[in-house]
């Protein structure tokens, strides 16, 4: 085959995994602005109607506020982690340092179901299972791997010597983090923020194990959806589909500006 002809194969390859990926993602994007109850085909008039049913339920705004709250606070507290696990990792060389590393990346390997059940056991003899502060922790425990392998790669990025370059003309360690190492690692801590806010934000299987009442808009989806058909569940869904996505590319695109920096 022709480098050509390998080159057109690859992008339709790559449209039909887009496709496969989107299609049930743009249909519901399709349906929320459809007058009709039903998903069907031929499409009704097109109507805000279930928007404006769904964003004057005051629970599902208590499930967007509690759903903002998680995210931020799990991205906060996930990406802290995640740096300083990552600055370990650069900074020191110890024993048994890939168990470490291999520790510190297991949560995103275990199943959410285990996941959830492990939280709910362990928060509930803390006596925090059923609030707030139990969907953060779960989240954050989940979002910190991401964060330390965003700033991990960005931080394998950068020449040791600079940190010891600045000890050496007087800088304290404190200093030399604040004016070296912050500074070069700020597009992936910020790209790391996103990354886990959006992690967060979409997360379901552990918060329905850990939220009680405090349901986050993902639980509050599920809920409905055991009710009956409900158009509004298009229309929830598309809102937080774009609030996810527009995290993700923030990421991107400030990974891209850092690796564009890099190659210059």
């Amino acid at each position: 085959m022709s480098g050509r002809g390998g080159a057109i194969l690859s992008r339709v390859y790559l449209g039909a995994v887009f496709l496969f990926v989107f299609a049930p993602i743009m249909a519901s994007f399709v349906f929320s602005f459809n007058s009709d109850r039903f998903p069907s085909i031929p499409l009704g008039s097109f109507t805000f109607h279930w928007y404006q049913k769904a964003f004057s339920d005051p629970d599902v705004w208590e499930a967007f506020a509690t759903s903002l709250k998680v995210a931020l606070s799990a991205a906060s507290l996930a990406t802290v982690i995640g740096f300083c696990t990552a600055y370990t990792d650069f900074r020191f060389g110890f024993r048994f340092k890939p168990a470490y590393l291999a520790l510190a990346l297991l949560p995103p390997t275990i199943p959410l179901v285990i996941m959830g059940l492990a939280m709910l056991a362990w928060l509930s003899n803390m006596g925090l299972s059923g609030t707030v502060t139990a969907i953060i922790i779960s989240h954050t425990v989940l979002g910190a791997p991401f964060a330390m392998a965003v700033i991990r790669l960005r931080l394998s990025q950068m020449d040791p010597a600079l940190e010891a370059a600045a000890w050496n003309l007087g800088a304290s360690e404190w200093g030399a983090m604040r004016h070296v190492i912050l500074p070069f690692c700020a597009p992936a801590i910020v790209s790391a923020l996103c990354l886990t806010a959006a992690v967060s934000f979409d997360e379901f299987a552990v918060a329905w194990f850990v939220s009680g009442l405090n349901k986050t808009v993902p639980v509050m989806i599920l809920e409905i959806l055991q009710g009956n058909v409900d158009p509004r569940i298009n229309a929830i869904g598309t809102v937080v589909f774009l609030t996810s996505m527009t995290l993700v590319v923030l990421a991107q695109v400030l990974a891209m500006t850092r690796s564009k920096e890099n190659s210059q």
